[in-house]
């Protein structure tokens, strides 16, 4: 399958799952394919046959956005090198969850919620340690009777109380022991970091020399700017006093930069963010909801309150039109 097809097919996919998907950030370099909301659940996926494809610079990219925009960062792919990944298992590629479009399909089609992650060293679930400690006490048995049963330690069983995950083969040894179920699903959307330790979130990269103007401007204006390396637009702006978010584009007014300004509207009606695009010269106000401001312009602004003014009349300008 090709990847383009494999990107429509995950995207009909979310569709049918009654997500809001974006267009596809065709555009390069691109640290994520499309962005995703149903409800307040609001996912960055990107969409690769081989996943070893999936970079470190591109996953610290897709984490800092995922804190930025409050998303979830996903990669939904079919192998790694010569295996197919396993339906229903998590993996983890630099602190981002990746799991095959069958299980994407089970999440969010089925609402089936996977039970397995993969870590070092193998194949793991999460046992509520809880339910475990009352079927073991409702048997009267001892953490060392329970230990000896499963053939480890005293305190490995203890941990497993406390709640510490366990190997698939552990888990249905457990809940053939006890005739019950002893696991709970990864919570991919919010969850993931339960099961997984990944490091703190990346700083963000230096801006680009080109647009370092553009960030020193709106953070004299009262914005937080955190500028992007892998993304359609090339900073995440947050206003400090109302978290208001805006998605920050700088470049000569080109067919590219147009598309660029598309492509930013369109995520950021699925992200619930504004758009805008800060250009040498202007002929217009808008690109399908981003507003143009040209550099001399945005020099002018001396509050948020002014940009942000700026930003609606001009996205309300074109809608109207």
């Amino acid at each position: 399958m090709s990847r383009s097809a494999l990107v429509g097919n995950v995207t009909a996919m979310l569709e049918d799952a009654g997500f809001m998907v974006s267009d596809r950030c065709a555009i390069r370099p691109k640290s994520f394919d499309i962005a995703a909301r149903r409800g307040e659940d609001l996912v960055l996926v990107k969409i690769l046959a081989n996943i070893d494809a999936f970079n470190r610079a591109t996953g610290q990219e897709m984490r800092r956005l995922g804190t930025y925009l409050d998303a979830t960062p996903l990669v939904i792919g079919l192998r790694s090198r010569d295996e197919d990944l396993k339906p229903d298992v998590v993996y983890f590629r630099h602190g981002v969850p990746v799991f095959s479009p069958d299980t994407a399909y089970n999440l969010f089609i089925e609402e089936v919620p996977p039970l397995i992650y993969a870590a070092p060293g193998g194949l793991y679930v999460n046992i509520d340690g809880d339910l475990l400690a009352d079927e073991r006490e409702n048997r009267d048995w001892s953490l060392g009777q329970l230990a000896s049963e499963l053939g480890v330690s005293r305190r490995t069983v203890s941990k497993y109380e406390d709640g510490m995950n366990a190997s698939v083969e552990v888990a249905m040894t457990l809940e053939e022991m006890f005739d019950a179920p002893l696991t709970s699903p990864v919570d991919v959307l919010e969850g993931a970091d339960d099961v997984h330790e990944s490091e703190a979130t990346p700083d963000d990269p230096d801006a680009d020399p080109d647009d370092e103007h553009v960030v020193a401007v709106l953070t004299r204006a009262g914005y937080s700017v955190h500028p992007t390396a892998r993304s359609p637009f090339t900073a995440v702006s947050e206003d400090e006093d109302d978290s208001d978010i805006v998605l920050t584009g700088h470049s000569k007014f080109t067919k590219a930069a147009e598309k660029r300004a598309r492509i930013m509207s369109s995520i950021g009606q699925v992200t619930r963010t504004q758009s805008v695009y800060v250009v040498d010269r202007a002929k217009q106000e808008s690109v399908d909801g981003t507003a143009l401001v040209e550099r001399d312009e945005l020099a002018t602004f001396r509050n948020t309150d002014e940009l942000r003014d700026v930003i609606r009349e001009r996205s309300e300008y074109e809608e109207a039109a």
